[in-house]
Order: C-alpha cells, then structure tokens, then sequence
C-alpha cells in the first residue's frame, strides 16, 4: 500500500506503477457496471431506456479515467513539470479529486491547440527507438510527450464525463390528453464527495410545444436542474422546486444514482466492517475492492390541483418513506444500496455477515467476469 499522509483526506500517486496499477482497477470495474446495470434491468429497477441512457454515462466515466491514464502514464519520472501526480480522495471515495475533473475539461477545451503543436505519435516512437538502440537510455521525455499526445487525442474524441453533464431528453410515450412523457438525465462529478453522479427524471409535459425543441423552457430547464444538483439537497427540495417552477412540467419519478464510493485495500483507508473485510479478503491484486452503489428514488403519489382566481395549477404530492433513515425527513420514497464486489471479498462478507450490509443487494464478480446477484 502506498504511503499516506494521515493528515489528509486527498493522496497524490507519486508513482507510475501505483497510477497504473490504480488505473487498471478502475478499468476492470467501469467494464463491469454496464452488466450490473443489466442485472438491475431484470429486476426491474431500470427500464431498457434507462440501461441505454446509464451505458452511455458509465462509458463515459471510463473515457474521462483512459484520458487520465494517459496523462499520468509517467507520473514521478519527470521533475520540472506542472501537475504530475494524480490525486484522489482516499477517505471518501477512491475516486479522483473534483479538480482532477475541473483540470481534464479545460484540456478538453483546448486539445486542438495543444495537438497543433505537438509531433505525431509516428514521430515520437521512432525517436524513442533511436534513443533506446543509440543513446542506450530511456527515453523518458518522449515517453512524456507521446503520453500528453495520446491524452489530448483522447480528450479531442470527446464522449468524457466531466463536472457537469447538461441535462438531455428522451422522448417517452404520449400520455392521455394530448401530453408528453420524457426521462430527462443529467450527471455532476461531485465536489464535495468526488464521486460521479447521475440523475434520472420522468416528467409529464403539458406545454403546447415539445420540451426538448422549445427554445424558451428548455434552457430554463437545463440552468435549473444544473444549479439544484447538489449532493446535499434532498430530493423532494429539487422534485418541489421544479414543479413550482415550471407549471406545465409534472415530475413523476426522480431518482439520484451514486456511484462510489470504491474501496481498496491498496488504495484508500476504510473503517468498521469493510477494513475487516478487505483485510480479511487477503484477495490478489485487482480483485482487493468493492464499489457502492446507491439510488435514491422519489415518487409522485398523487396531483392535486391549486385554484386561483382565473386559472387552475397541479402539484404532485410525492410519496414519503416514514421508515427510511431520517424518517419523512429524508426527503425520498426509497433508498436501494447495492455493493459490488469480487468473489474473495464476498465470501468474507458473508461470513462476517455485518449488520448495516445485510440489507444491501450485492452484485459478485466471478473469476470468468460474470455478474452474479446474491440474493
């Protein structure tokens, strides 16, 4: 395990074989949330449109961790550069600081330039084989520089999950009386908890013109949902304030899907059951983790109707867990946590059997990679 400075809750891979070795990990889990995903499907927490549009926000996630990969491919071989160690959040998370995220989407505004003046790949390697046959060294330095290349390429294909995915439609079905369904989706790179976040709203649309190509809500709707998606606020404080905002968009379901926190023997500190877990584990290398994943969901019950002197206004009424932790005060209809995990860390988990993960759905990797529900 690498060093790590107690009196922080960030670390810096000061190695290059540590950020590979980190890299890889978060490689092999990314692949396999799309089939957790799909096992989510079948019981029927998402719906087919809601695995498409999940795919495309995990394929995401693992762009933005290749173009970090490249850009920390030699992290600590070279002195005199800017920002060369990758930093994360090893108390909270496992994933990536919220700057780390910052800093990739300005290089992304930028790649263009940056590639203009940089030598192709081509070019590079043949320079690195003159250098290693001739000069009998490594060619560190071009190592470097075919590294920023690739990176840049890779941020110029674009396709990446930054800070702040703008809100998108998807169109439903028609409704009863001439409305519209849709499933809006957006996701944040949170800045307090440094993990990826996505949400998930159905909404009924009774305006005259179809949300996505009215020029006039559609962009009020995009800056509201952005601004509300903090970490903090419930879901019933976003669900509430769009529907009095916007008074002929319904929101039936909202749901708010964590990804993380990841934990890892080799790269963050845990406590209570989990540490006893991965210390127990004693699993190989890349398989000494596990991943939470949490969806909080609220539910529209029911629509009542406010009267006013010349029109008529509906307002959800949304459906509140008196049993959820926190009671009605926690804002949500239901909370479903899920842990992902290999087989070896599993199995000890079982036989601890903790009290606060029992109630938890785990998904087991298989040594084959399979997906398998412990039920």
């Amino acid at each position: 395990m690498p060093d790590l400075d107690l009196t922080t809750d960030h670390k810096a891979l000061d190695d290059d074989l540590a950020a590979r070795r980190y890299f890889k990990k978060f490689a092999a889990i990314t692949r396999l949330l799309i089939p957790v995903s799909d096992e989510m499907e079948k019981d029927r927490a998402f719906s087919d449109l809601d695995g498409a549009v999940l795919e495309d926000y995990i394929n995401a996630i693992a762009r933005s961790f290749k173009a970090l990969s490249l850009k920390y491919l030699v992290s600590g071989r070279l002195d005199g550069i800017g920002q060369k160690h990758l930093t994360i959040d090893l108390l909270e998370s496992g994933f990536p600081i919220f700057q780390e995220i910052v800093t990739m989407a300005n290089d992304a505004a930028q790649a263009e330039r940056h590639l203009a003046g940089m030598a192709e790949p081509e070019r590079l390697k043949d320079e690195m084989v003159r250098q290693i046959v001739g000069e009998r060294v490594v060619p560190t330095k071009l190592q470097y520089a075919l590294s920023q290349r690739l990176y840049f390429e890779t941020l110029r294909t674009g396709g990446l999950f930054f800070a702040q995915m703008h809100p998108a439609a998807e169109f439903i079905a028609d409704v009863s009386g001439g409305r519209r369904g849709y499933l809006i989706h957006w996701g944040v790179y949170d800045s307090q908890l440094n993990v990826p976040i996505i949400y998930l709203m159905e909404v009924v649309d009774s305006g005259r013109k179809a949300l996505p190509t009215d020029e006039r809500r559609w962009p009020e709707v995009q800056a509201h949902l952005l601004a509300q998606s903090v970490g903090g606020l419930k879901l019933l404080t976003i669900a509430r304030g769009f529907d009095a905002d916007f008074v002929d968009l319904h929101p039936k379901r909202l749901r708010r899907l964590t990804l993380g926190p990841m934990y890892s023997q080799a790269f963050t500190l845990q406590t209570g059951a989990m540490r006893e877990v991965l210390d127990g584990a004693k699993a190989a290398e890349g398989e000494d983790w596990a991943l939470a994943w949490t969806t909080e969901e609220l539910v529209s019950e029911r629509v009542e109707v406010e009267k006013g002197w010349f029109s008529e206004t509906e307002r959800e009424v949304f459906r509140l867990d008196p049993f959820a932790p926190g009671g009605e005060e926690s804002g949500v209809t239901r909370v479903t946590r899920s842990l992902i995990l290999p087989e070896r860390p599993y199995q000890v988990l079982a036989e601890k059997d903790p009290e606060g993960f029992r109630a938890m759905r785990k998904y087991v990797v298989g040594k084959d990679g399979r997906v398998l529900v412990a039920r």
